[in-house]
This record gives C-alpha cells, structure tokens and sequence, in this order.
C-alpha cells in the first residue's frame, strides 16, 4: 500500500522539539512519538508500506493519505528540519505610520509620530527567513497595517510561503468589501481584532473625528463576510460609564469577542492622561462589576477581560486570567511567559523584541536586542540576548526574585505577566504587583462570590 502525507499536514524537526507536525491554519505545532515520525518520513508515495494499526491511526487522524505509487507530498508537508529553537509565530509590525494619533500607544516612548515602516522588499525577505526557520503563523499588527502600500502584497506572500495569517490587528478604517474579498480568495480569514473604545468615547482616545462610526462599519462589514471579530476595548476612568451600551452594540453587530484591557500606564498614556489610568485594584473592582452586570444581560459575546478573567455566556462558566496553574504544580522549567517564548516580536523599525506591547517602553530606556535588518532571523533564535530573555524559566525568575521566591502564590500566578513586572519594577524578573494584589487581596474570592451559579474553570484551593 503506498501512503503519501496529507497536504494539510508538514513534519518539522527543532532543536529540543525533534518530532513535529504542523496542521495547515493552525498555528502550533504537536509532537509525534518514535514511530509516528519513523513511518511518517516514509509515506513519500515511493514506498510500499504494510497496513497496519499505526497507519489505520495515522489515517483516521489525517495525517496520510492512500495514494498511487509516485504520487508525492507536497513542498510545505516534505520533512523539514531546524537546528535552532521551536518558534511558531510572529507578531509583525509592518508599519510604525497610522491614520490616527492614540493617546496610549504602546508602539512610540513619546507623542511623536512613528514614521519607521518595513520597506516591500525587506518584508518579504523576512517572510522568505521565517519559512526557513519554520514559523507557520502570524499576527500583523501596527501602527496601523493597512496603511503600508504594500499591505496585500505581504499578506499574499505569506500564503505563497506555506504560512498563514492568524490574526490582524487594525483600526478598520481601511477595511472594505472589495479587501475582505480579496483576503477570502487566498484563503485568508484572520481574526479581525478591532480597536473599539467605547461609545461617545472611541474620537477622543484615537484622536480621530469620525473615527467611531467608521469602526462600528467595519466591524459590521467583517461580521457580514464571515470574518470573526474581536472588539479590542481599553478601559480607563473616562469609559467606564459606557462599556455596558458599548457591550450591548457589539454583541448586536455579531462581534464575537469583547477584550476589554486596562490602558496601562505606557509612556505616551502616562504624558496625555495622567489621571485617567486606573491603579489595578481600581480595575479589578471595576471589572468585577461589569462582570457581574454582564452575567446577567442576555449577551452572548465571550468576554476577556485582560489580566483577570473570561466569562463564556453559551455556557455560563467563566476562568480566572490572573491564574497560570490552578492545580499549583508548575514546572519550573516553563517559559516565564508561554506568549514570548512562541511568538517573535518584531518592530517596524526592524528591532526584534519579547513583546511589541513593550516596544515603546523599550525604546524609551534605550533597551535593544537587535535588529533583523543587521543580522538574519535564525541567529535570534540560535542564541544571544533576546533567546535568553525570552526562554527565561520560573525557576531562574524566583532565583533573582525573593518576593516571588518566598510568595505562597507563586505556584498558581507563576510570577504574573513579566512585560508589567518591568514596567513596575524596572526588571523583566520583577513582580508583577498587579497579580500580587490579585491573590494577597483575596480576588480570587471576591470573583467566586460575583459569579455564583456559573462554572468556575479555575477553581483554586486558597
């Protein structure tokens, strides 16, 4: 019996990930015993390979195909080996430029434009070195993206690389019928992640007039053509009185996520609104009572509250986001933070970096790991700096930290999000305080108390 993969799978090797496949539009890649890899390398379609219960399991799972003999695999499923690290994705930031002028923005140190932008040619030779390294996803962000003139091209040169687009991040001003049907053709379908804040409020935090009824548009042309929506809403003292009629709006246009995301207390946010940005614990009870108004309004938008929790609707349960280990037996030689460690962060202006929302606070301290536009993509993920930074583990984090060290709370928020540890303490190991309040003031409960008669998924034992 001859067996060829399927097209919608591709073997990858790593250095320390030795046996791996990747599913055509997912991003991660899963792991695959001896055997599994041993006959997978041999269903090339020049191979008589016996039945057996391995191949009726690999079948069954789509991982091959029966085929005639000679049929081969296709370029992108053909065994692909790297001697680097495991990375799966990039969060591209292909334009610094946009069309509005956010008071918040997390990209830029001060109010100046951002005016660095990724030239066509060097896009796509960055595409041409992800493929190499075997990264299969990505999320394109900005300033805004859609403004490059070069936008489609790079989107389009990413599918003809075998890679696809996971998500977009865009203020929707440039999003039209004519663009969402040229994103479908290639088979392209992000999800739409869509700045939206509030109500009455959306012109001012943008500084755009106009800027709230073009993105409630866009988010309706979206919704319409098929392509899932997330409202990405920031909250601060100055929306909160909108943020149950700005829920109700979204949820009637067919968006499916509402993220809302405490504006935190970035460079440029901390110079134009001073006193709009909410302490954490100001946050958390906020949040928990927009929660609990949420849980009993009809909405069926899942909601993510950053940081904090997600309540499902359909099923009336919800999760805590400030716990990274519910049963509290982590291992310490996890990742400080599984988001860097999968996903490369890179600026428009070249500069690879562990998270873009760090990239102003970055470059305002003068903190830099180097630049993709002076050295390739697979030495960064070889060795140097920026790999230390990012594979740094939760035992390396409590050896330089002696009050994550010595916290009983360590085993369930693992040291927190370390992008706000430095921004409160100055050190990528710095405690999160924002998750010590969380757990030392008792939110853990007090959400518990909020939620009765929906599913905690995250029940903790404190």
């Amino acid at each position: 019996m001859y067996y060829r993969l399927s097209p919608e799978i591709a073997l990858r090797s790593w250095q320390f990930v030795p046996r791996a496949y990747y599913v055509r539009n997912r991003p991660y890649a899963k792991g695959l015993n001896e055997e599994e890899w041993t006959l997978l390398q041999s269903c090339d379609g020049s191979c008589d390979i016996p039945e057996s219960p391995l191949t009726a399991d690999l079948e069954k799972r789509g991982l091959i195909v029966r085929c005639k003999k000679g049929e081969g695999c296709a370029e992108w499923s053909k065994p692909k080996a790297y001697e680097h690290r495991y990375f799966p994705k990039i969060n591209f930031m292909i334009t610094g430029r946009c069309n509005y002028n956010c008071l918040h923005c997390f990209n830029a140190a001060d109010n100046a434009p951002l005016m660095t932008e990724w030239g066509c040619a060097d896009a796509l030779e960055l595409l041409d070195e992800a493929r190499d390294c075997g990264i299969n996803a990505f999320t394109i962000t900005g300033g805004e993206p859609m403004l490059h003139p070069n936008f489609m091209e790079i989107v389009r040169g990413i599918y003809e690389r075998g890679m696809f687009l996971e998500e977009l991040n865009t203020n929707g001003y440039f999003i039209t019928e004519k663009i969402l049907d040229e994103l479908a053709g290639m088979g392209c379908r992000p999800l739409m992640k869509i700045s939206f804040d509030g109500l009455g409020c959306h012109d001012w935090l943008r500084g755009h007039k106009g800027a709230e009824e073009r993105t409630l548009a866009a988010m309706e042309l979206c919704v319409k053509k098929g392509f899932r929506v997330m409202s990405q809403t920031q909250v601060h003292r100055r929306d909160l009185h909108v943020l149950m009629d700005t829920a109700r709006r979204l949820n009637d246009i067919g968006v499916d996520t509402l993220r809302l995301i405490r504006t935190t207390e970035v460079p440029r946010w901390a110079e134009n609104a001073p006193d709009s940005c909410l302490d954490p614990e100001e946050y958390y009870q906020a949040m928990l009572d927009f929660a609990d108004d949420y849980k009993n309004s009809g909405l069926k938008m899942e909601l993510i509250i950053w940081q904090f929790m997600k309540l499902y609707p359909c099923s009336k349960s919800y999760s805590l986001e400030a716990v990274l280990c519910p049963d509290g037996n982590f291992k310490p030689t996890d990742p400080v933070c599984k988001g860097i460690r999968g996903m490369v962060g890179v600026t428009s202006s070249g500069k690879i970096v562990p998270c873009l929302q760090m990239s102003g606070y970055l470059e305002e301290y003068g903190i830099d790991f180097g630049s993709l536009h002076e050295k390739p993509l697979r030495e960064f993920l070889s060795g140097g700096g920026y790999l230390k930074t990012v594979c740094l583990n939760l035992h390396k984090m409590q050896q330089a930290n002696r009050k994550c060290r010595e916290c009983r709370f360590f085993s369930y928020c693992n040291g927190g999000c370390p992008a706000l540890g430095n921004l409160y303490s100055g050190e990528f190991t710095g405690a999160d305080i924002s998750k010590c309040l969380f757990y030392e003031n008792g939110w853990h409960h007090k959400v518990s108390a909020a939620m009765e008669g929906w599913k905690n998924l995250t029940p903790l034992p404190l």
